[in-house]
């Protein structure tokens, strides 16, 4: 096992992946000091590459903030990654077609999509951040991972862009006319995940750590203790992470998601290979 990693080299490497939808050892299987500290240098360096390339950053991802995800995975808190024009879709009326012959071991994750009108508040008070929100979305993100069978530790999914794959964003919700009990609402939501008219798991709004904003409040913190990475800015949005389980997609598959306890539509995607 190599003692000494190279974050330019490993930035390389886990980049040629993502581009040729290739799977690769973890790298923490490679060096044994590789932690979430490098695997977040990398990151940077990956995101420096992509903007070089002409990706346009939109907003970040949070991931790992349902704690049931935890055990599963071998993590111990959420991780974060940027998401960029050529990677988030907003779609309307509800239906969409998404192709998924590009991506390694793809997953399904229904989640709560929140956008900045202004620059929110370093703050752990829910209703300081919602004042900074101008509205919310219920969006479908697909993840994927380039470490055969998802097995991973946490810096490497750091470095393998949060495993994000790609982000359908569903109609918003108006936050200034939204009903004054939207903060309760958005934990208290229920969702509903079905394939091909299948019911196959049920999530709520406080999977994620407590409710969808909390999750932005603990984004903020981790990132205003990262000199690095650049803060929240107004004109962003972050997709707060799953609400269920997240399952495995295939190509022909339809799936669908039902929303109730807050006025946000369900969709319905057609996967394609």
């Amino acid at each position: 096992m190599n003692q000494t990693p190279d974050p330019y080299k490993i930035a390389q490497t886990i980049k040629a992946a993502q581009n040729q939808n290739r799977q690769i050892e973890p790298f923490t299987a490679q060096f044994r000091s590789f932690d979430e500290a490098l695997a977040y240098e990398v990151s940077g360096l990956v995101h420096e590459a992509r903007i070089s390339e002409g990706a346009v950053p939109v907003g970040r991802k949070l991931g790992f903030t349902n704690p049931e995800m935890w055990s599963l995975y071998g993590v111990k808190a959420p991780i974060w990654a940027h998401v960029y024009d050529r990677t988030v879709t907003h779609i309307s009326g509800g239906e969409a077609t998404c192709r998924i012959g590009g991506f390694s071991e793809p997953k399904i994750e229904p989640e709560i999509v929140i956008h900045f009108g202004s620059t929110p508040p370093v703050s752990d008070d829910p209703a300081e951040i919602l004042s900074s929100v101008d509205w919310v979305a219920h969006g479908i993100e697909i993840v994927q991972s380039h470490y055969p069978g998802w097995e991973f530790q946490a810096a490497d999914t750091i470095a393998d862009a949060a495993l994000h794959a790609t982000l359908l964003v569903g109609e918003p919700l108006d936050v200034t006319r939204a009903a004054p009990g939207i903060l309760s609402d958005l934990k208290q939501f229920t969702v509903t995940l079905a394939c091909d008219g299948e019911v196959l798991e049920q999530g709520s709004g406080a999977n994620a750590l407590g409710s969808p904003v909390s999750a932005i409040a603990h984004l903020i913190s981790v990132i205003a203790g990262q000199p690095d990475a650049p803060p929240i800015k107004a004109g962003e949005l972050v997709t707060t992470g799953t609400l269920t389980p997240a399952l495995p997609v295939l190509a022909g598959q339809r799936w669908t998601t039902r929303i109730e306890g807050i006025p946000l539509p369900g969709l319905s995607v057609l996967f394609k290979a």
